[in-house]
């Protein structure tokens, strides 16, 4: 609208400028002009005081207030058809009787040495101005751009409706959140309909909009597995990761993987989200608080059944149960396992790679900083190696760079998180006097896991308590 504003007040400038200029009144008076009030070359040409000029002649080419008109001036002025400065008119010249009447206004003319106005002789009384019939068009083009951007205005303010129009704010009523692999949650739904589960548990890990700030953190298309299909480091999380343990030369990490390949699959075992399926996991950790609580049937009942490095079962059945799924260790804790359970190593240097491929294979590697063991007796089929992009994933969102990098424990938390429905935590924390041990000892070192100054222990503790409340985890806080 204020372009539409400007375009008229263009135009009306050129017809008063053009059309209404004294120099061109005087065509039909057959007068040249002397004094104008407030003439527009006054602004250009400073000669003269008081915008007053001398009269240089009537023939063409010159000035009114005296001196030639440049030829390049005059050749422009003819071009455009605005006539001649000088006695007669150019053959650019408009004629006046196409002119329409515009405005209207007293002009002082003089003519020779006198000073009388003309009332007479040609002159048209009340110095009536008039526009060519081009201004015209142009003007009602001009009002018909206004009157149809206004309508439209009008009709996405709301007061005119159509079907293809969205009403404001339809960015934020439908937008959507992501969740793992789950195509059914993509969907657009209505702000005031229910948001539709992912899963057939009272309250599914993937179910958005329970909580921004984890559906912040969160983010589905990391794999927690390291494949045949995710082989590629980015360049940050190769050199991150080196540098977790950099006293150790680093490999050729595809060449380590494509041997490693050969041996174990290299691919997931976890499918996508299923709307029918209700997948609990239990990641059970190794506090002391575990002791004399008697969660065995309630972890035992679980689908998976994930525990950390050393873990012990036997013996302490009825607090920690007795089945075991998944089984996350580093080189230095591994120990064999039953057919039936999956290995996942936890690499912190491309050595450790070399060491998995050794120990089910040829068994060449005996030594990293600690002894570790030459053979491993375990389920080839079911090793699986956790994916290097997906630890930086939890140091940087979840932990956010507290501590060097994350616990064991919290790898296995978020491990579960991606690839379970509903998770329940048992065994993590300080017992109910505040001592950090494992329920397998008795009571050693209290705050070992505490003074390490590896790990942040409180930061990771504040984490699991943020989670619970979110609704996201189950947290049975032992004795």
């Amino acid at each position: 609208h204020t372009v539409f504003c400007q375009c008229v007040c263009v135009c009306v400038f050129h017809c008063s400028d053009i059309v209404g200029d004294p120099v061109v009144q005087s065509h039909r008076q057959g007068v040249v002009p002397i004094a104008l009030t407030r003439p527009w070359w006054s602004l250009h040409r400073g000669g003269g005081g008081g915008g007053l000029g001398t009269v240089a002649g009537p023939g063409v080419g010159a000035w009114p207030w005296g001196g030639r008109i440049p030829s390049s001036t005059l050749h422009r002025d003819r071009r455009w058809g605005w006539g001649s400065w000088g006695g007669g008119p150019s053959r650019g010249a408009p004629r006046l009787s196409e002119l329409r009447p515009w405005l209207s206004g007293g002009v002082a003319w003089a003519a020779g040495g006198g000073g009388s106005t003309g009332g007479g002789g040609g002159a048209e009384k009340g110095g009536r101005v008039r526009c060519s019939r081009r201004i015209w068009v142009l003007l009602g083009s001009l009002v018909l751009v206004f009157l149809t951007s206004l309508f439209f205005s009008v009709s996405l303010r709301g007061g005119v409706s159509f079907n293809y129009l969205e009403p404001p704010g339809w960015e934020e009523s439908r937008r959507v959140k992501l969740v793992p692999n789950y195509v059914g949650a993509h969907r657009l739904s209505p702000p005031d309909t229910p948001l539709q589960k992912t899963c057939a548990c009272p309250r599914c890990v993937g179910d958005p909009g329970v909580s921004d700030w984890f559906d912040e953190n969160y983010d589905p298309d990391i794999s927690p597995v390291w494949t045949r299909d995710n082989i590629q480091l980015p360049s940050d999380v190769y050199y991150w990761w080196v540098m977790l343990q950099p006293q150790f030369k680093p490999h050729s990490i595809q060449q380590v993987l494509l041997r490693l390949f050969q041996v174990i699959p290299g691919r997931s075992p976890y499918g996508s989200w299923d709307p029918g399926r209700c997948l609990r996991c239990a990641v059970v950790g190794n506090s002391g608080n575990l002791r004399g609580a008697g969660y065995g049937a309630t972890i035992d009942g679980h689908n998976y059944i994930m525990r950390i490095n050393l873990a012990p079962t036997v013996g302490y059945e009825e607090d920690a149960g007795s089945h075991t799924t998944h089984h996350f260790m580093y080189p230095e804790s591994a120990k064999n396992l039953a057919a039936n359970v999956s290995f996942v190593l936890v690499p912190f240097k491309t050595l450790d790679l070399v060491w998995i491929t050794s120990a089910l294979s040829t068994g060449q590697i005996r030594f990293t900083y600690a002894p570790v063991k030459q053979f491993l007796r375990v389920d080839k089929d079911k090793v699986q190696i956790f994916n290097p992009a997906f630890f930086k994933y939890i140091h940087d969102h979840w932990t956010q760079h507290h501590g060097r990098y994350p616990s064991t424990g919290m790898l296995v938390l978020f491990f579960a998180l991606h690839v379970c429905d509903e998770v329940n935590v048992f065994g993590f924390g300080a017992d109910s006097r505040g001592n950090w041990h494992h329920y397998w000892e008795q009571n050693r070192y209290s705050g070992e896991f505490r003074k390490t100054g590896v790990h942040d222990a409180d930061y990771e503790a504040q984490i699991i308590q943020r989670l619970a409340k979110a609704g996201k985890i189950t947290v049975f806080p032992g004795k």
